[in-house]
């Protein structure tokens, strides 16, 4: 049972905590008058261990490329007000709100699990996408060292890897990412909003910083690692006019590729995202949602395959565009067409437990 009501916390995306959407109850705060102590300006985050019964999720959706993916952790300390993943803490009883944010969990057994699953007869290797849910370089990672523990089995087995974040802290597995780079193993995506700082910390505050996130991309690359930038999401009239100014750094700093995602507003978070617009940029919410219902058929979200990504009608197309464009005069592919394909026949299946050890004949 999560509480509503609006509290400002130094330091987080959602300043709201309204009850999941598989809640029966809530409880709402109402000023009644009376006298209470001051409330807190910031929110401790808590992290728990989760035995996960499997680790690779399985994808069907056909506007999504990639079929494998893993996600280390179940919340984001990241605090995108926008994430689309903010609603998958209602499947745990909690809020997509501060509870998203604030609530943590790490797959305690990612390791061992991960070799069972690589190891099972039926296990046919495929690219695996890290990062497709919550962010797998999250402050916590630091510490905890999960993605790491994964890239480790990744790296043994052979089996290709995307990386998708926000962090700089991807440098700290240079060495793995390095050595899978030489056999064509691995791809890592930047993902980059916005290049204003003020607008970072109110949009992502607790990500790394825009010029952070270039650095990892110009070292990456020198790494000899294929790296390229997510111009994601694209918010009208917050962001949007970015796009090539970021598409620009990103090409200096040697990205590969790039991509963009329309801004998403499923469920909880439209009502989440209306608020910080509120808070944030008062003077333009209405013109904002406006520009956002013209590109989603006269409704905050579209949850259509094909169209959720980019949107529809004239402004979408303008942006789709404008991205091509950019693309095109900055040399960086913007539709996979040479982007090499990572190999799957390296593949070398962890040992089953208690299986003999081969004698090499």
């Amino acid at each position: 049972m999560s509480v509503i009501g609006r509290q400002v916390f130094t330091g987080r995306g959602a300043q709201l905590n309204p009850a999941g959407r598989f809640e029966s109850r809530s409880v709402e705060t109402v000023d009644d008058g009376w006298y209470v102590e001051d409330s807190p300006d910031s929110i401790a985050t808590t992290v728990e261990p989760e035995q996960a019964k499997k680790l690779i999720s399985r994808n069907d959706s056909p506007d999504i490329p990639f079929e494998y993916s893993i996600n280390p952790y179940r919340g984001c300390e990241h605090g995108c007000v926008y994430c689309y993943a903010r609603p998958s803490h209602a499947y745990l009883g909690l809020s997509a709100g501060i509870d998203f944010e604030t609530r943590l969990f790490y797959k305690a057994n990612a390791g061992k699990l991960l070799e069972a699953e690589l190891a099972h007869p039926r296990y046919v290797c495929k690219p695996i996408t890290l990062g497709a849910n919550t962010d797998p370089y999250q402050p916590i990672e630091r510490k905890l060292g999960v993605t790491r523990e994964v890239l480790e089995v990744l790296a043994r087995a052979r089996n290709p890897v995307t990386i998708i974040t926000k962090s700089a802290l991807v440098l700290r597995d240079l060495d793995l990412l390095t050595e899978m780079a030489r056999d064509n193993l691995v791809n890592v995506g930047i993902s980059i909003t916005t290049l204003d700082p003020a607008t970072k910390r109110s949009l992502e505050p607790r990500t790394a910083a825009p010029q952070a996130r270039l650095r990892a991309v110009r070292e990456l690359t020198a790494a000899g690692i294929r790296t390229g930038v997510l111009v994601a999401p694209v918010i009208p009239a917050i962001t949007d006019h970015e796009m090539e100014a970021i598409l620009e750094a990103a090409s200096e700093a040697g990205a590969k590729w790039a991509s963009y995602v329309l801004l998403r507003l499923p469920f909880e978070i439209k009502d989440l995202f209306r608020d910080w617009l509120g808070e944030h940029f008062p003077d333009r919410a209405a013109h904002v949602m406006s520009l956002i219902n013209d590109m989603r058929g006269g409704r905050d979200n579209d949850p259509n395959f094909g169209s959720r990504m980019r949107g529809t009608g004239p402004i979408a197309e303008l942006l789709r565009a404008r991205f091509k464009v950019a693309c095109k005069r900055l040399k960086l592919d913007s539709g996979g067409r040479e982007i090499p394909a990572q190999p799957t026949r390296l593949f070398q299946p962890p040992p089953l437990a208690g299986a003999q050890l081969s004698l090499g004949f």
